[in-house]
């Protein structure tokens, strides 16, 4: 199995030290925030500093050495905003980070759909059916650059953001109507509070509606958090999530998996959690 992990959830060090943190755990791919691992560089520079081919190129041999896939190439920005400056400043970066993916050999390019400040979104207004709007209207461009450099934007469905269920995540694909966009699947994050006790119905919805579009897999565990909105996340086999539908899923159609909410002290034991869950399958 093709198991990964954010690298800065590994411990601290440059790109490269932390890939070879990543390695010695045992893991085989990973998940990379570039204003999270790599040394000043700040996402609103994305546009100019992602053409430094130099950099491209050591990011490509840095997992190449190592044996490594880029599973995801993050870029969690708010992408549905009213603002049309802000909107075509944070296009931009995405356009570059789908460039940049292409040029390193990362897998997807990762978001999700959290509207920005300026969109002044209550909970109310964030179900809403403008809300849907607004962000097909935004994200639209940013799609056709994804086909245009060959490179996948992989949207991840998340309880209190605007692509908020698996049944809109799935109109979100049925309209946007490109190969270039593929499905993150974040279990956990699919999950309020009050949906903790049918868990494994909501997975096997999500599988259903959305399986055969997943690129990749972001594997947590949960625990209850009363009086929270959403269930606490923390490091797979130390809460009570269900992996089986997940892992069959992963065995089924061969997809990277990265894990989140880790320490470097409990990473490995949490790879190690999921590969005997599948050991049974």
């Amino acid at each position: 199995m093709n198991i990964g992990i954010r690298l800065h959830d590994t411990a601290p060090g440059t790109l490269e030290q932390r890939l070879d943190f990543a390695r010695a755990q045992g893991f085989s791919c990973a998940h990379v925030a570039l204003s999270k691992t790599l040394e000043d560089f700040a996402m609103a520079d994305a546009p100019t500093a992602l053409r430094d081919e130099a950099l491209a190129a050591r990011l490509r041999a840095a997992f190449a050495d190592r044996g490594m896939d880029c599973a995801v190439l993050g870029c969690y920005l708010c992408m549905a905003t009213p603002d049309e400056a802000e909107l075509r400043q944070t296009q931009a970066i995405y356009r570059a980070h789908l460039r940049f993916a292409r040029q390193i050999g990362a897998g997807v390019v990762g978001t999700e759909t959290p509207p920005a400040p300026s969109a002044r979104m209550d909970e109310k207004t964030r179900n809403s059916e403008e809300a849907f709007q607004l962000f097909l209207r935004c994200v639209t461009p940013v799609v056709r650059a994804a086909e245009e450099e060959g490179a996948i934007l992989a949207i991840e469905p998340v309880c209190e953001h605007i692509v908020s269920t698996p049944e809109k995540a799935e109109r979100m694909l049925e309209t946007l109507k490109s190969d270039s966009v593929r499905i993150i699947l974040d279990a956990v994050n699919l999950l309020s509070s009050d949906m903790t006790g049918r868990a494994d119905a909501v997975i096997d919805d999500a599988i259903a509606r959305l399986g055969d579009r997943v690129s990749v897999l972001h594997m947590k565990d949960f625990t209850e958090a009363p009086g929270e909105s959403r269930p606490r996340s923390i490091a797979c086999g130390t809460g009570s999530m269900n992996f089986e539908a997940l892992l069959r899923l992963a065995k089924r159609r061969g997809l990277p998996m990265t894990l989140e909410d880790t320490v470097p002290e409990n990473a490995e034991a949490a790879r190690l959690c999921l590969e005997r869950v599948a050991a049974t399958l």
